[in-house]
Formats: structure tokens, C-alpha cells, sequence
């Protein structure tokens, strides 16, 4: 196949980010396939449009909206709609001369992803398949971020549009694919591929001694929370653990915080307010060997959203390799997550924006330590045999080929 690849936050294992879009494009080169990526050029572009090949796979760079997601968060909604609107028609002017591929994927958020790939499909008379990482633009509503009964409306349409379009839809959780079927899309042509679990860099094997000594956290029990400190991600319920364990004089845990965005300064401010000692804000470290090297100093890693029902149905990196590391995920969440980690006995549920309630069940993983052990043993047999990325790259493969029969 010839596949033209549309993402605007494409990251290599040597970056910030998730790398799904790098995985997935190396493997399907690695299976013979040709891989044209657009994506947006980072800090310091000179040119308009750049290529260069990263691991056999060819990148068009556009000099346009932002290539950090973690950085962009940072931004106020209405300048991030500004870059999303500034990428898409720069991606879709570098699509439309693209060689005439097999099959266009693309994948969002941002929703204006559709606007490129749309173009690119019916320029190149070729079927879509577009990703849905995150139910946009019901998130952002539920968020308040989008408001006003126009660009609601106007939003709403570009997704129902998209899926008309596509030939197929990818969504990334059951959730997701709720969402994209209450949209109209036909339940037959909906494939759920979650996110994959890095089995290679994340691992019970990876050492942690020297994260745990660079950190100061002793023999401390250790839970670790790394990924974006964004809106989405209410941290304070961290925090409130945090104080209620240290006002029951429970001096064994310390949670670890790693990460960027936009609420991170906010956090770090309220946990120095409440003179939290158990609290430590790991340096964001833009290299993900470092996540790994946590995730094994940890004792076990949570998985944090905001208290809001379309965050429920979210795939997460750093649930997937907390379970490839082999550690106890302790998730938030009702809906999908909880059941794969109580149902695999990969972990525990604490309730949203309970900070009382997570602390009792650190408490419990910490003076159950075979009952830790389990849960993280299964964590890994999980990660192992339902989310090893070549097993979801195959699926990928097989939904792409069945695009291009039209079956």
C-alpha cells in the first residue's frame, strides 16, 4: 500500500508525546508499505514545506499551527483553534500535490484534521480512514471550552461530514466508538484499536534505583503520575490525597508528578500552599527512556481525568505502559478503564475527584504488597497479550487494506 499519513503531533521515540503515529508508520514500512506522514514542522522551521525520511518513513513537514501537543495546551482555546485552522489548510495544500496514494489516514484531534483529509481523499480519489483519539467536539463542549450555539453547530457538522466521508472510522475505545456511531457512522465500518503498550522500553526488568535516588523518595512508597498536566487532567485530587495522608501522619508514600502543560505551574503553587512533603514535580524531561525509568521506580502509576463523562471513554498512553512496565494502575475513571484494570486485576479504581478515596487505595496497594505484586504481574501479561503494538498495527493493517477493497 501507499498510504498518506496525516497527523499534526507526529513524534519519534527521542520526543515529548505519544508515538502511536511513529509505531504504527514504522511497522506498516517494515511490512512493505510506503508511508507519506504530514505533520507540522517544529521551533525553528525555516521553510514552508520540508522532507526529509525518519525510519523509512518519508515526513512532509508544514510550517504551521504547532508540533508540541504538551506546549499547546498551554495556549488559550481561542489561540489554539487559530493554529489548528493555520495547520489544516497548510496540510491540506502539501496533501493535494502529494503522489496519488492508496488510502489517506488521518488522525485527530484536532477535529480540523477533517478538512485536510477529506481534501485529500476526494482530490486523489482515494478512501479515507480517519482516527478518533478523542471525541471532539463533544470534549471540548463538556469542557466548556467550545461554546456559543455556532461554532457548536458548525463543529458538529464538520464531524458528522468526516465520518460520512470515511470509508472507515478507528476509534480508540469502546467509548469512542459509542460516540462515532451515535454520530451516524455505521457500526460495521467502526474498528476499535486502543492505544499500545510499549513492551520494549517499558518493562519490570528497567531499572529505577537511580530515578528513585535523583528524586530523594527512599523507601518511600511510590506513586507516579506522568503525562500532561492539563485541564483534562485534574491533579488536584492528587494533591488532596496528598494532604489527607499527610494529616494522618502516613509519612510512607510520596507521589511523584512528571509532566508539562498547562496547569502545572497552578499545581506545583497549591502543593507548596499546603507544604505537601509527600508531593515531588519531577523535572518534564523530553525523553520518554526517563517515563520508563519512573514507571520502574514507582510502586504503582495512576491514570488522572477530570470528574467529565466524555473523558471516560479517553485510551491513554501511560495506562498501557504502566500495565507494560508491570506496575498497578490505579485509574479514575468509571467505564472502560475501570473494567480492564478490575477485570484483569491489573489494578484499582479510586472515584473521580476523590482525594480521600485515592489515598485509602494507595494505602491499600502499600500494606498489601503481595496483593501489589499481582496486580502488577497481570499488568504486564495484559500489556503482553491484548495491547502488544505489532498485534494492534496488524489490526490497523487489515482495516486499511479493507478500506482500499472498499469491503
Amino acid at each position: 500500500m501507499r498510504i498518506l499519513y496525516l497527523h499534526q503531533y507526529f513524534v519519534t521515540r527521542g520526543g515529548v508525546g505519544g508515538t502511536r503515529s511513529y509505531e504504527f508508520a514504522r511497522f506498516l514500512v517494515g511490512r512493505g508499505h510506503e508511508v507519506t506522514m504530514v505533520t507540522a514542522a517544529g521551533e525553528g522551521a525555516e521553510r514552508r514545506v520540508s522532507r526529509r525520511m525518519v525510519d523509512g518513513i518519508g515526513l512532509v513537514e508544514v510550517k504551521a499551527g504547532y508540533s508540541d501537543y504538551v506546549s499547546g495546551t498551554k495556549l488559550s482555546y481561542g489561540r489554539r483553534v487559530g493554529s489548528f485552522a493555520a495547520f489544516a489548510a497548510a496540510a491540506t495544500a502539501a496533501a493535494v500535490r502529494e503522489e496519488r496514494p492508496d488510502v489517506v489516514y488521518a488522525t485527530s484531534p484536532p477535529l480540523t484534521m477533517a478538512l485536510p483529509a477529506l481534501a485529500a481523499s476526494r482530490r486523489h480519489r482515494v478512501p479515507l480512514v480517519f482516527e478518533v483519539r478523542d471525541l471532539w467536539p463533544e470534549a471540548p463542549i463538556q469542557m466548556g471550552a467550545l461554546r456559543g450555539a455556532l461554532p457548536i453547530r458548525l463543529a458538529r457538522a464538520l464531524e458528522r461530514t468526516v465520518y460520512r466521508g470515511a470509508e472507515r472510522v478507528v476509534a480508540l475505545s469502546p467509548g469512542m466508538r459509542d460516540g462515532v456511531v451515535a454520530a451516524g457512522k455505521d457500526p460495521e465500518r467502526v474498528a476499535v484499536i486502543p492505544n499500545a503498550s510499549d513492551l520494549d522500553l517499558f518493562s519490570p526488568a528497567v531499572d529505577g534505583v537511580a530515578t528513585r535516588e535523583r528524586l530523594g523518595l527512599g523507601e518511600r512508597f511510590v506513586c507516579s503520575y506522568f503525562g500532561t498536566m492539563g485541564e483534562a487532567n485534574d491533579l488536584t485530587q492528587v494533591l488532596e490525597a496528598g494532604r489527607v495522608l499527610a494529616e494522618r501522619n502516613e509519612n510512607g508514600v510520596v507521589f511523584v508528578l512528571h509532566g508539562d502543560g498547562k496547569r502545572r505551574e497552578a499545581l506545583a503553587a497549591r502543593a507548596r500552599e499546603l507544604g505537601l512533603r509527600n508531593v515531588v514535580f519531577s523535572e518534564p524531561i523530553p525523553d520518554k527512556r526517563s517515563i520508563a525509568e519512573l514507571a520502574a521506580a514507582s510502586d504503582a502509576c495512576m491514570t488522572i481525568y477530570k470528574d467529565v463523562p466524555v473523558l471516560y471513554t479517553c485510551s491513554p498512553n501511560k495506562l498501557f505502559d504502566t500495565f507494560a512496565a508491570g506496575r498497578p494502575a490505579i485509574v479514575n475513571t468509571p467505564g472502560w478503564q475501570r473494567d480492564l484494570v478490575e477485570d484483569n486485576e491489573a489494578g484499582l479504581y479510586a472515584r473521580p475527584g476523590d482525594g480521600a478515596g485515592l489515598a485509602d487505595v494507595v494505602l491499600r496497594l502499600r500494606d498489601d504488597p503481595a496483593l501489589a505484586e499481582k496486580l502488577g504481574r497481570n499488568a504486564r501479561r495484559l500489556a503482553e497479550t491484548e495491547f502488544a503494538r505489532e498485534k494492534l498495527a496488524l489490526k490497523l493493517e487489515s482495516v486499511l487494506e479493507a478500506a482500499i477493497r472498499g469491503v
